[in-house]
């Protein structure tokens, strides 16, 4: 039986990318460089990359914060402040959210039968301004950020210190649910709760990595549950 749900946020229940390439947009046209599908996607790539090696322990949130930009700049021979536009795309995405189809129908029928937690590696600033903007945490018994935590998905404290902050909590009990194996899925597992990977585009699942559920859509979700 579970009662406990852990949910990441970006590309889970908000479109990250979607909002990415709003934000990313109007930082580029700030900046007098007009942006192009190309340059999103290059972006996109470094971003990941960076966000990786955070996850991996490698590198510090601050230092990957500007280093992506540096790297963009760099890749497109552009002369411009990579600590400006890190201030620039922080508030714009921080004012940009878009739900994935059907996540908000989802958290109205799993309101109320479960405890629902958001977990998410995001920037505070960014998230609190989304959260907020969303309406979301209406939803939730509970609002973990690992920059607020003091530890990042996938490390086993960001999950230790959030169990401390809830009544009674049995992690025999509770499921970590997200689209990221190598900080949602491998999170969970380092905190010794189920797992469930929410792979709509049918990504292939690695090895040393292995979720104990995987969903292709959202919908499945509550079945899923009811199951365990």
């Amino acid at each position: 039986m579970i009662k406990y749900l852990f949910f990441d946020i970006d590309d889970t229940l908000f479109d990250f990318k979607r909002s990415e390439k709003v934000a990313l947009s109007k930082t580029l046209l700030a900046f007098g460089i007009e942006p192009s599908e190309e340059m999103i996607s290059l972006y996109s790539r470094i971003n990941r990359s960076q966000w990786e090696a955070l996850e991996r322990g490698e590198v510090t949130r601050e230092v990957i914060l500007f280093r992506r930009y540096e790297l963009f700049f760099k890749e497109l021979e552009v002369e411009a402040d990579p600590k400006a536009a890190q201030k620039m795309y922080e508030k714009q995405l921080s004012q940009t959210y878009y739900y994935l189809p059907g996540a908000e129908e989802l958290l109205e029928k799993l309101q109320g039968k479960y405890k629902i937690f958001l977990a998410s590696n995001g920037t505070a600033i960014v998230q609190d301004g989304r959260i907020a903007l969303s309406g979301i945490a209406k939803y939730a018994d509970d609002i973990f950020i690992s920059e607020k935590i003091g530890y990042n998905k996938p490390r086993r404290e960001f999950f230790d210190i959030s169990f401390q902050r809830i009544e009674g909590f049995e992690k025999e009990y509770a499921i970590m649910i997200g689209d990221s194996l190598s900080s949602d899925i491998l999170g969970g597992i380092n905190a010794g709760i189920k797992t469930c990977l929410y792979n709509p585009h049918d990504l292939p699942v690695r090895d040393d990595i292995k979720p104990d559920f995987e969903v292709k859509s959202l919908e499945e979700i509550p079945n899923l549950l009811e199951r365990i």
